[in-house]
């Protein structure tokens, strides 16, 4: 019986499904960016007080403790910074990280500066410019034909600009005696300097001195006066006919003996002179617009060598 019995056992066969695991959601990645960020913004956070200083730090949380009184008062930390990075804000050159509103230049003070800074170029352009202006005319007289005339021409920069002086010499006058006419031996001279002269824009002047010597009496309506003013005359046509543009002369003049070059000798030979000025461009501004402010004072004229003894007549 008892084999009988497994015999009618029922034999159970027990069979396992097997399913796909379920799907994940997405949920992770974000917290995981949350935490990053979290991460980040801390370390950030960290960097900032790092690099704050303490009179910052202070000014901070004073601000957070008594918002309402720091912000009547004023004071660091009440809103009067840019940047608390170093370096940044407004202008990146500044090395402190907060920059007050009042410190930072206005658009009318760079706007100034930036006027400054080219004027100064200009000048310094304008200077060169001359200069070589005056190595030309240096070339020129060393040239063997005026080389004998070295020694009556007198160079210097002025407030107006490059001023060449033709000065008069006890045995080689510019000009026969009370006359306006030109000596031969200088129209050569001066017709080599009007070449020279035209290879500048600027504005020339022209004036005429004589010395102290009175021409005629008292009465005479031909002083000297209209002798310098004739003698600078003369010497623009003959500056003209050696290629000097006839617009580019802006003044002629005659002076008379009211600026002697030689002060202790007012009736020496060297006081009879004929001065070009290569004017600079404030000089020829100031000749336009006369309500231009005059800046600075004209420097004296250089020593001069000895005065020959001096010669009868103007």
């Amino acid at each position: 019986m008892a084999g009988d019995t497994k015999k009618l056992q029922p034999i159970i066969v027990k069979k396992i499904k097997k399913g796909g695991h379920a799907a994940h959601g997405g949920a992770w990645k974000i917290a995981y960016a949350d935490f990053v960020t979290a991460m980040m913004a801390f370390f950030l956070l960290m960097w900032l007080l790092g690099s704050t200083s303490n009179g910052d730090k202070a000014g901070i949380a004073d601000y957070f403790n008594q918002p309402l009184r720091v912000a009547l008062m004023g004071g660091d930390g009440a809103g009067d910074a840019t940047s608390i990075v170093k370096g940044g804000g407004q202008d990146l050159s500044r090395q402190a990280g907060q920059v007050k509103r009042g410190d930072t230049p206005s658009r009318s003070t760079l706007a100034k500066t930036q006027l400054q800074q080219l004027r100064q170029e200009q000048l310094r352009a304008e200077v060169a410019m001359l200069t070589d202006l005056k190595e030309k005319v240096e070339s020129a007289i060393n040239l063997e034909k005026l080389a004998p005339f070295r020694s009556q021409i007198l160079m210097d920069m002025t407030r107006e600009g490059l001023r060449i002086q033709i000065v008069d010499s006890q045995n080689r006058p510019m000009f026969d005696s009370g006359s306006a006419r030109v000596k031969p031996y200088m129209l050569e001279l001066l017709r080599a300097l009007g070449g020279v002269l035209a290879t500048v824009p600027n504005y020339i002047t022209i004036e005429g001195h004589t010395d102290a010597v009175p021409l005629g009496g008292d009465r005479s309506a031909y002083t000297n006066w209209e002798l310098s003013a004739d003698r600078a005359n003369a010497s623009r046509r003959e500056l003209i006919l050696g290629g000097l543009p006839a617009g580019q002369v802006l003044r002629v003049q005659g002076l008379a003996d009211s600026i002697p070059l030689e002060k202790d000798a007012p009736t020496a030979p060297i006081n009879r002179r004929i001065s070009l000025i290569v004017m600079n461009q404030d000089a020829a501004a100031r000749f336009f617009r006369p309500e231009l402010p005059d800046e600075g004072s004209a420097p004296e004229a250089p020593a001069a060598a000895a005065a020959a003894p001096a010669k009868a007549g103007p």
